[in-house]
């Protein structure tokens, strides 16, 4: 009993610590999803690349403070210039499964997008094998099949389906996964790995530099549109700053919750995470949705759950 109880009041912090980054990993992922939602469908601020470059302004910003000054992690040098063009690639295809993203939720409900976007390992076992060549079990593989066919099923039961919004939600879930696969190649030397923090923190500047010109030719009226609407809703400018700190937090805990749970218990959370956000997508925004649509999207994420065992399983 003496010897177990002075371990017992770390344990329980511990635990609560954990509890507590799970909350908040949660809550900043959901609460960018729903807010950039909330701006570029219900607000009319119909600018998804602007919106895209605050989010990677201020990670960029955040990200040097959290490292160079607060030390949350050690900051790692880019040791060569080939490196550095290997991180700027990176950048520009993550920069594009972003602006992806959020160009599809002006489109699409959240519900639905979240369900194309549960996709990703289908994409990632297809990149992995044109890329790597990397092949998984033929078991791994026959899990994908619920996966894409659920969605095929919401798709055809999404009362609000729209094909550009759908082909830029599959074209940003295929990027994030691209993005994956091409990551671990082109950082494969153990010299050159760079942990997800400082990554970010140089991705983002890059991001920037390639966002700036595209809202320029692409969206030139942001400024004026934004002061204009800004009047009409007074905490527009607000919520695209809260937005812009919340998608660096997401990014933040997400790293936080990987360094503190294993690798199994990050995949359950990550699938009840879009679960979450679609029951909390469709309570606040209302959107309708069908028995074929909730039935694909079920199918889909079992197949991922299954996909992600299957995985453990062989390794």
């Amino acid at each position: 009993m003496s010897s177990s109880s002075p371990t017992s009041p770390q344990s329980e912090k511990q635990t609560l610590f954990i509890a507590s980054l799970i909350i908040f990993w949660y809550s900043s992922n959901i609460g960018v999803l729903l807010l950039n939602k909330l701006l570029l469908s219900n607000y009319g601020f119909s600018f998804p690349i602007f919106l895209t470059m605050c989010h990677m302004s201020a990670c960029a910003v955040l990200s040097y403070v959290s490292i160079v000054f607060l030390k949350i992690v050690p900051f790692q040098r880019i040791r060569s210039r080939s490196q550095f063009l290997r991180i700027a690639t990176l950048s520009i295809v993550f920069c594009g499964s972003v602006v992806g993203g959020n160009i599809s939720l002006r489109y699409l409900p959240v519900s639905f997008n979240q369900a194309v976007g549960a996709t990703t390992p289908f994409f990632t076992a297809l990149f992995a094998y044109m890329i790597t060549q990397k092949r998984e079990a033929w078991t791994t593989y026959g899990c994908l099949v619920p996966v894409v066919a659920g969605v095929v099923i919401a798709s055809g039961g999404e009362p609000s389906f729209h094909l550009y919004g759908f082909i830029m939600c599959i074209s940003a879930t295929a990027a994030r996964a691209f993005k994956s696969v091409l990551q671990g190649v082109l950082l494969s030397n153990e010299g050159e790995k760079l942990n997800s923090m400082n990554l970010l923190l140089y991705m983002s500047p890059i991001a920037v530099l390639a966002l700036l010109p595209a809202t320029l030719i692409m969206e030139p009226n942001v400024i004026d549109a934004t002061i204009t609407l800004a009047m009409t809703h007074r905490h527009l400018v607000l919520l695209i700053l809260i937005n812009s700190i919340m998608a660096y937090g997401a990014n933040l805990l997400n790293f936080l919750v990987t360094k503190h749970t294993s690798a199994l218990t990050l995949q359950v959370l990550g699938n009840a995470k879009g679960a979450v956000a679609v029951v909390i997508s469709i309570l606040l925004f209302r959107n309708p949705v069908t028995f074929i649509g909730i039935a694909g999207y079920a199918m889909t994420v079992m197949g991922v759950v299954a996909y992600g065992e299957s995985k453990r399983r062989s390794k």
